[in-house]
């Protein structure tokens, strides 16, 4: 894992959104450990109070679970949820975009399935 580049952004937006990506693509299950929080912070090069405020999002969307003494563990439905928000994020916020780049390119989404066929 490692952050994107985004410098835009504040640090524990991208440690989440490397997170959220570690969970999507399967590295992390329902009810898997995640890192501690300073081991992530060592891994990413971030100050361990800016991965606890990550962390603490998740956990208040319901994403993470707390286990007292033992560490923080992906909530059961986490990755279900992920994908919901992020598809409607992406079509609400950057599917325009990318439909308007094509209809000023002249791409066509059948143009898009036939240079894949290819």
């Amino acid at each position: 894992m490692t952050l994107r580049n985004a410098p835009e952004k504040p640090v524990y937006v991208r440690i989440r959104e490397v997170i959220a990506d570690a969970i999507l693509a399967g590295r992390y299950g329902d009810g898997d450990p995640l890192p501690s929080v300073r081991a992530l912070a060592a891994e990413q090069g971030a100050n361990p109070l800016t991965v606890a405020k990550a962390y603490q999002g998740f956990q208040d969307d319901g994403l993470v679970t707390v286990k007292r003494g033992v560490g923080m563990f992906v909530a059961s439905g986490a990755r279900a949820k992920l994908k919901a928000s992020e598809r409607d994020h992406f079509l609400a916020e950057e599917w325009p975009a990318i439909e308007a780049r094509m209809h000023r390119l002249g791409i066509s989404p059948a143009d898009l399935l036939d240079d894949v066929k290819a």
